[in-house]
């Protein structure tokens, strides 16, 4: 077993990959623009008002949407999304509005691209973003919630993607 005093941002990482997460896409459409990430770095706050975190990168500027639009969507992916996480990731090199010409795409309540099968979808009212560090914390507030059909999650851990 090791341990180690002095945390860099590589160790961190490494650190991190151990750390299993549901795989989902984070999406928001400002003025036509729409956005689209997949993370891993997303939970629930409370649920009395239901209250989901999320953090993206605040180094690329795309995603400033998240915070233009006001609104966002968690679009928790099950297994069989695994191509569309990799597109959404940027493994699949693809332009950024060509993303959302894979998969279904609709809209609920708040107007954020959600995935029509996704396993869960949060639709979410933006209602504070906070800078930490290298990533800006967006906090939603549940506006509505779809439930799809019951399926083998996808998560990542390790750098690498595992059904649960």
């Amino acid at each position: 077993m090791l341990s180690y005093s002095k945390i860099s941002p590589e160790l961190y990482r490494d650190a991190m990959a151990r750390y299993a997460g549901h795989v989902q896409i984070a999406t928001a459409d400002h003025d036509g623009i729409k956005r689209g990430v997949t993370v891993t770095a997303a939970c629930s706050v409370s649920d009395n008002p239901a209250t989901v975190l999320v953090c993206v990168a605040k180094g690329n500027a795309a995603n400033r949407t998240f915070v233009e639009a006001g609104a966002f969507a968690l679009n928790t992916l099950a297994a069989r999304h695994q191509p569309l996480a990799d597109v959404f990731s940027g493994l699949v090199p693809m332009d950024p509005d060509k993303r959302f010409e894979q998969g279904v795409w609709d809209k609920m309540e708040t107007g954020a691209p959600t995935l029509a099968d996704a396993a869960v979808v949060y639709d979410c009212k933006l209602v504070e973003a906070k800078d930490v560090a290298t990533h800006m914390v967006l906090f939603g507030e549940v506006q509505a919630i779809r439930l799809g059909e019951s399926a083998p999650a996808l998560i990542y851990l390790n750098r690498s993607y595992h059904t649960v």
